[in-house]
């Protein structure tokens, strides 16, 4: 696994200011996808317990309220494991920060029963459709990609939308 690269401190990918880390690979080649550079599987930098380890150090700070995991499609049968393992290690070491996460599978078909869900928060799913493009939406390039409250969504088995008014102190 690979991948692209690491914000120290990123405010548009989420709410606040938040460690993110784009994954290598996407196998959707969305048309005017925001980040084509982390479509090819080869690209990027390899993924290692020392990736984990970096990003893990980064969120160490106060200000830092979070991890966001981007692409490249991190949730592809490829990438999926190291996914949760940052995931999950992240959740471990900061249990009252968030995770997010953005991919082009859907939560409701695809993802709901994989065990990387446990460790995250809010998931934008769906991909990019450039005829559904608005770039007024929060977090998201399309309308038909959802935010989603995945905490929610797994207790009431059915997708929940996260609603912004529940970020306290952000």
């Amino acid at each position: 696994m690979r991948y692209n690269k690491i914000r120290k401190m990123d405010i548009s990918n989420g709410p606040g200011v938040r460690v993110s880390i784009f994954m290598q690979g996407c196998t959707f080649n969305c048309k005017n996808c925001f980040n084509p550079e982390t479509h090819d599987f080869k690209g990027g930098k390899e993924f290692t317990d020392e990736t984990v380890d970096k990003v893990l150090e980064l969120a160490d700070k106060d200000y830092i309220v979070g991890l966001s995991i981007l692409g490249g499609e991190p949730m592809h049968p490829k990438n999926i494991d190291g996914t949760m393992k940052l995931a999950k290690a992240f959740k471990e070491k900061y249990p009252n920060k968030t995770v997010w996460s953005w991919t082009g599978f859907l939560f409701d078909r695809d993802l709901k029963d994989k065990e990387i869900m446990k460790y995250i928060d809010v998931l934008i799913d769906g991909q990019y459709k450039d005829k559904l493009h608005n770039p007024t939406l929060k977090w998201r390039g399309s309308s038909n990609q959802r935010v989603i409250d995945v905490p929610k969504s797994l207790k009431n088995k059915k997708v929940i939308l996260f609603e912004e008014k529940e970020l306290v102190g952000v």
